[in-house]
């Protein structure tokens, strides 16, 4: 991995400051091959991989989607709460925790209200 800022001291000296390879590895005790790859390479940033690590509510999403549809088509007294709904959950056995399916249902309601602004755009 290269180390980004070593790659700007090294890129300045040699080509602004006209610094021999030798003589910008002995001032930063590195390898003259290493300065002459730093130098090679293309990169400007280091890029990592993008880690999506499965979430513990991914498999019950379906589920959780529907019991949110169906609460959503009752009127508001009638509704159960997200407490009820993660108890619910996880008699089915879900193991995540309630944070995980208030976020979940935070984002399926900005869903919906998406869907119910740009229908009502289109009429």
């Amino acid at each position: 991995m290269i180390d980004v800022a070593l790659l700007g001291i090294i890129r300045r000296w040699h080509i602004r400051d006209q610094i021999p390879l030798r003589e910008i590895a002995r001032r930063l005790g590195i390898s003259r091959n290493t300065v002459r790859r730093y130098l090679r390479s293309e990169a400007t940033e280091p890029s990592y991989a993008d880690r999506r690590s499965p979430s513990a509510i991914d498999k019950y999403a379906f589920q959780l989607s529907g019991l949110l549809k169906t609460e959503a088509a009752k009127s508001r007294k009638q509704r159960r709460t997200l407490k009820q709904l993660h108890e619910e959950l996880r008699e089915l056995g879900f193991e995540g925790s309630y944070d995980r399916v208030a976020a979940f249902a935070r984002v399926w309601r900005a869903g919906q209200t998406d869907r119910v602004n740009s229908a009502s755009k289109r009429t």
